[in-house]
């Protein structure tokens, strides 16, 4: 996909934020990071768009939250139980499952739409993508049921800002 077309909506927004959260270090928990790290490498990307590898920053990433007009974050925290499969969230339909303390930073990211609500500062455009983490052992690198959905996250978050930046 090539966002070349996109210029005349490009000045309705001065800043959309794509972060990747996560863990590198236990296995499917840096499934954000690598699908980030997987984003950034798409062609022309409209310089309103900033890749930001948020690790496990938690409330440090809150400026990236505020700062901006659009946010997609990708992350491992859909619950293991869900089907294996890219999930897909728009800000009204945010689950309630980001609430519970499944990882370091999943706490960090309610805290984070928490507190930009409260400051009225919350992005007009948020959607989480995440799939469910199989293998959460100390170790690097994605297990063969989540390294796949990169690509499939990737194309997600694509179409949602190929809409975004066409409207």
């Amino acid at each position: 996909m090539v966002f070349v077309n996109a210029i005349v909506s490009i000045m309705q927004y001065n800043r959309i934020n794509i972060i990747g959260l996560g863990n590198i270090l236990f296995g499917d928990e840096g499934f954000g990071v690598a699908v980030v790290n997987s984003f950034q490498e798409i062609p022309d990307l409209p310089e309103c768009v900033h890749c930001i590898d948020g690790g496990t920053q938690g409330l440090a990433l809150l400026d990236y939250i505020e700062s901006c007009d659009g946010v997609i974050v990708f992350d491992a925290l859909i619950p293991i139980d869900y089907e294996n499969r890219v999930h897909v969230y728009h800000k009204d339909e945010l689950p309630a499952f980001i609430h519970r303390k499944m990882s370091s930073h999943q706490m960090g990211l309610s805290e984070l739409i928490g507190i930009a609500k409260l400051h009225g500062k919350m992005p007009e455009k948020f959607v989480l993508i995440g799939v469910p983490p199989k293998n959460l052992d100390l170790g690097i690198g994605l297990s063969q049921q989540a390294a796949p959905l990169v690509s499939e996250a990737v194309k997600a978050g694509q179409e949602i800002l190929s809409g975004w930046l066409e409207k």
